[in-house]
């Protein structure tokens, strides 16, 4: 890893343990919960990742000036919104995969009937825990940005319009609009939680949040670029997918030298969106550097 992430993976060190016993904590086992259902979500949930977005939710806190405690159940609430809808991406009426992070999905394991559920379930669990863990103002608040990101306008419909758009012949504009909600609208509401939580004033808010818009496009086209270029070992999931479904892609549409290069300017302006946070900040600069080189 280069120097000018470390920032990030040391925060990330620091403080994913945290954030993986807070999961496993937010989901304890019920009598009224069947045992395979239990074990369905725990599987999911607890999948080997990156926890970029519940990273992303304690970052924003903390470079606004709060603890890491403060925003935990909302960095708990965003990966059960992302691990969902990472199970319903999987079905085979969806994205059809059969692999996830180097292990069988969700469906594949427990069959597709307690995948559903599973989804169903941990979004229900991240509105309740919202709920019952914050302020109640800030719950609210933190209720409305979460839904509406994960909801018809952003997540599922831009999931919607990337089925829609399989086989077709697309624009640009069209794959900006698509990954606009269907990846960059979690990433977004994850930095604006983390402000939220935190009590940070509009213009720190609003600064995370063009920094998220920025960095979630650069992720979607690295990602492009992996399954373009990748290898299923280093990926834990079958690569050149996209093409063969005839899925827009930005290698797709713009050429691999292209989408690169563009990723690199919209890293160079997210960073500069956090200038004015100061070193607080410092962890979320590394992090569109470990975004922009990743390579699984």
């Amino acid at each position: 890893m280069t120097s000018l992430s470390a920032p990030f993976t040391d925060f990330a060190a620091r403080v994913r343990q945290r954030v993986d016993d807070a999961l496993a904590a937010a989901l304890p086992a019920d009598p009224d919960c069947p045992a395979l259902l239990h074990e369905a979500m725990l599987y999911s949930l607890l999948a080997p990742g990156k926890r970029l977005r519940p990273l992303l939710v304690l970052m924003a806190a903390e470079a606004c000036g709060s603890e890491l405690s403060v925003a935990m159940p909302a960095a708990c609430a965003v990966e059960m919104i992302h691990a969902y809808s990472l199970v319903h991406d999987d079905l085979p009426a969806m994205d059809d995969d059969a692999m996830r992070r180097g292990r069988p999905s969700c469906h594949a394991k427990f069959g597709e009937a307690t995948a559903i559920l599973v989804g169903d379930a941990l979004q229900a669990r991240a509105f309740e825990l919202l709920a019952r863990e914050m302020a109640p103002a800030v719950a609210a608040t933190c209720c409305a940005e979460l839904g509406a990101a994960a909801g018809a306008s952003a997540l599922v419909g831009g999931q919607c319009d990337d089925l829609a758009a399989e086989g077709q012949d697309g624009t640009l504009e069209q794959l900006q609009a698509i990954h606009r909600r269907k990846t960059g609208a979690l990433i977004r509401v994850s930095l604006r939680l983390g402000a939220i939580a935190a009590g940070a004033p509009t213009d720190a808010t609003e600064r995370l949040d063009r920094y998220g818009q920025r960095v979630g496009v650069v992720f979607q086209i690295t990602d492009d670029l992996l399954d373009h270029e990748g290898s299923a070992e280093d990926l834990g999931k079958a690569t050149q997918k996209d093409a063969k479904r005839g899925k827009l892609t930005y290698p797709g549409l713009l050429g691999v030298e292209a989408s690169r290069e563009q990723a690199r300017q919209l890293t160079l302006e997210a960073l500069a969106d956090l200038a004015p946070l100061g070193p607080p900040a410092k962890p979320l600069c590394a992090l569109a550097q470990f975004v922009l080189e990743r390579r699984r």
